[in-house]
């Protein structure tokens, strides 16, 4: 996934960049609201991080020109302002999200995923196996079958389709789980989940395996 990361704070952008970099993002870094309006316009990103008290344009004013010509580009804002006007002014402008300076690494990171997932209904809708999602209505179905999940369940199952045969581990499920505004449970509680949905999948055509150490993948049965 490319990453616009717009920030001015030299140290903060460097440990970003370092820190994103490692959760598989890929990141352009844009020291001011000109030079990231320069690379929104002339490069094609997945989602967008803008702080807005950038210097010679504005984060807001970034996310304004952004809207009039990528209107469905994911966009978090950070900010160190937390009064109410400010949020508003900055979810007014067309941001998907925000996070108020200073912030935890792992919530950054899960409202992104948050954001992408959102922001990508096609390949969750993708059949797998005899498996399909339909992410508009949050239903999923085995051979046309809607299978009973509760919300916990539709965000573990999503999160594991949309990285088919790739390792997700327990940490990328919990901050999951966080973005969704539940508690994270630990890793016993994920175990059950797991289990839970193994047995509902049982039709699926699918497996879910646990790659000890590591976390989960799920793939299509051979």
């Amino acid at each position: 996934m490319k990453l616009l990361l717009a920030e001015d704070d030299a140290m903060l952008a460097d440990a970003l960049t370092t820190q994103l970099g490692g959760a598989g993002f890929e990141v352009e870094h844009a020291p001011n609201g000109a030079v990231a309006d320069y690379l929104l316009g002339k490069q094609s990103f997945d989602i967008a991080v803008l702080d807005i008290g950038l210097p010679m344009l504005d984060g807001l004013s970034v996310l304004k020109h952004v809207r009039q010509t990528q209107p469905a580009l994911p966009v978090l804002l950070l900010t160190a302002r937390d009064a109410l006007d400010d949020r508003v002014a900055g979810l007014q402008a067309g941001a998907d999200d925000y996070v108020t300076k200073p912030f935890d690494f792992p919530e950054l990171v899960a409202r992104l995923q948050a954001l992408l997932r959102r922001s990508q209904p096609a390949s969750a809708s993708a059949l797998l196996g005899r498996l399909s999602l339909d992410a508009a209505s949050r239903r999923a179905l085995v051979a046309g079958d809607a299978l009973e999940l509760s919300g916990r369940e539709w965000t573990l199952l999503e999160l594991l389709v949309s990285q088919q045969s790739k390792v997700v581990t327990k940490e990328q499920i919990t901050q999951a789980w966080s973005a969704e505004g539940g508690e994270t449970g630990g890793g016993n509680s994920i175990e059950v989940y797991i289990h839970r949905l193994r047995r509902k999948l049982e039709d699926a055509g699918l497996v879910i395996r646990t790659v000890r150490g590591l976390g989960y993948l799920m793939e299509a049965e051979a």
